[in-house]
């Protein structure tokens, strides 16, 4: 990497560090794979359920999330992607789309053909080892989702979500004197904890009168990250970061007492 990655190819690079170790070679590997630029807008689908993709999406820029429709009309957010994530990185081995990408805010997405990742990964097993585990990574995300819609209360749901986003963000160096930036709307929110609009928007009133976070905005800034954390009963442990510790909430630690007795 004589000249150095490309932005697109660095923040590829950044995010799989985060998660696995990468090689000089793998690093310089990974900037040969080409890329099909394209900016969107907010609200545009990036890859829509039905599709047959012979590209992975690469969010460079903006906040983009995974979604299913229902038959009524109604969204369900399954997840956030942020740069760096390729969210439909399945499709190289599923043929078409079961679910949709959608862009949140406007932004820049990078390509990937299926053929050249196919090539880099039977060259180089790290790498394959690395998008494998990045793949595990984002089930574990939807496992913990689907729990939280089923069981956290709503003023859990929401504080869970921002202390996984803080999180991940600050893994990424997006993260300055506490502020990250979270560009969703309530409606949004609501579609991504299943809760209603006006409901969310008590939880945030909530959130800021407890002095837990200030949102302005795009951004979020974490006043008290162990309050909040405690509020959310978050553990970041299944987010499998490197440099990110799982921390056990109380409830975690009691259980995990329990099963060792």
């Amino acid at each position: 990497m004589a000249n150095g990655p490309s932005s697109e190819h660095a923040r590829l690079i950044r995010k799989l560090e985060t998660i696995t170790t990468l090689s000089g070679d793998e690093k310089e590997a990974l900037t040969t794979i080409p890329l099909r630029l394209k900016s969107f807008v907010e609200d545009t689908d990036l890859s829509p359920e039905g599709a047959a993709p012979t590209e992975s999406c690469l969010v460079v820029d903006g906040l983009v999330c995974r979604y299913r429709l229902l038959g009524a009309g109604q969204r369900q957010i399954m997840s956030l992607h942020l740069p760096g994530d390729i969210p439909d990185l399945q499709s190289l081995h599923l043929s078409v789309m079961d679910h949709s990408l959608g862009s949140l805010t406007s932004g820049r997405a990078a390509y990937l053909p299926h053929a050249a990742v196919r090539d880099l990964t039977d060259r180089f097993p790290n790498i394959t080892a690395a998008l494998w585990r990045d793949t595990l990574i984002d089930a574990a995300i939807t496992r913990e989702w689907l729990a939280g819609v089923g069981r956290r209360t709503a003023h859990q749901r929401i504080a869970h979500l921002v202390c996984e986003v803080f999180v991940r963000s600050r893994a990424l160096q997006l993260v300055e004197e506490g502020a990250f930036e979270l560009p969703i709307t309530q409606a949004e929110l609501g579609d991504a904890t299943g809760l209603s609009t006006v409901h969310v928007n008590r939880v945030l009133q909530d959130l800021r009168r407890d002095d837990l976070i200030t949102w302005r905005g795009r951004s979020i800034l974490v006043l008290d990250w162990e309050r909040l954390r405690l509020a959310a009963d978050f553990d970041a442990g299944y987010l499998h970061l490197l440099d990110e510790p799982s921390i056990l909430t109380p409830r975690a630690s009691r259980l995990r007492s329990g099963l060792a007795d």
